[in-house]
């Protein structure tokens, strides 16, 4: 009996180092991307104001070393305490109050005791009031 006896070859060592051969042009054309539609126009949300300015300006002359004062409700006031008015004049007085939302009702006071006699004045948003209180 014959024996089979199979022999199998290993490989040679590499001797010179291979590079990669370069890719190949593609022969088909890319494909062309249309622009995208635009999107619609949103328009951006306005905001509401936060409140108009109210101007107060008071006529009256209350005297050298005295100080007007005013009490009332919204924008800001109280009729617990005061606030000041600045001096524009001898007789004039004045407050800007920044933000009013709403109507508001006020009253002068005299060095932030005496209350100025009559009615609550009464001025709305944007408005420009003048006043010539008596105490």
């Amino acid at each position: 009996m014959k024996k089979n006896t199979k022999k199998e070859k290993t490989p040679a060592p590499a001797t010179k180092l291979t590079a990669h051969a370069p890719a190949r042009k593609s022969t088909v054309a890319p494909k062309i991307k249309k622009p995208a539609a635009p999107l619609p126009v949103v328009p951006a949300a306005v905001a509401k104001p936060k409140g108009i300015r109210v101007e107060i300006t008071a006529k009256v002359d209350v005297g050298f070393g005295n100080a007007l004062y005013i009490r009332g409700d919204g924008a800001g006031l109280t009729w617990n305490q005061g606030t000041l008015l600045s001096c524009a004049a001898n007789d004039t007085w004045r407050i800007v109050l920044p933000s009013v939302d709403k109507p508001l009702a006020f009253k002068l006071v005299l060095n932030d005791e005496v209350w100025s006699t009559g009615d609550d004045y009464n001025a709305a948003p944007g408005d420009t009031v003048t006043v010539t209180p008596a105490f």
